[in-house]
């Protein structure tokens, strides 16, 4: 299965149009991410990263709201195997 996250770009690294890279702040983490796809993100910005790459920009409610899904389902599944 394939998973692609929301994060917040935090600064830009490379603006190159082929090479460009940012750092994209998710929970706290932070990642270097190829920034090729959405070159027009600017810093604060939402993006979708998939596999280290940022494929397409989101509006940070959007962004909140997957992020709030996904911790949900995370409990889901520590519920479960507590159950075993």
């Amino acid at each position: 299965m394939c998973l692609a996250v929301p994060g917040r770009i935090v600064r830009w690294i490379d603006r190159d149009a082929t090479f460009a890279q940012a750092e994209i702040e998710f929970d706290g983490v932070r990642r270097t991410c190829h920034m090729a796809c959405v070159a027009e993100a600017e810093v604060g910005d939402y993006v979708i990263v998939h596999a280290g790459v940022a494929i397409s920009r989101v509006d940070e409610q959007h962004a909140q709201q997957t992020l709030a899904d996904l911790a949900r389902l995370g409990e889901l599944d520590q519920d479960s195997e507590s159950q075993l």
